[in-house]
């Protein structure tokens, strides 16, 4: 799944043109390499978004195509 789909499946960020202006301007890292929006990303990967001034890392759990709002948490596991 592409990175910027994946940042508004799983509600890091709300809205997909945000998360692709956010990985544009280099502040989505996908296993600690800057990451374009069109990056691949699976299970596994730790993402470190950093917004303003406050960087966070999270572990992708699952990258489903449809999340409803209730299951968008189950995507991610909070690393900091």
């Amino acid at each position: 799944m592409r990175l910027d789909k994946y940042l508004k499946n799983s509600r890091l960020i709300k809205r997909r043109t945000i998360a692709k202006e956010a990985c544009n301007s280099g502040r989505i890292m996908v296993n600690d390499k800057v990451a374009k929006a069109s990056t691949e990303v699976k299970a596994g990967d730790i993402l470190t978004v950093t917004l303003g001034n406050n960087p966070y890392k999270v572990e992708i759990l699952d990258t489903p195509e449809h999340v409803l709002k209730d299951q968008s948490k189950e995507l991610y596991r909070n690393l900091d």
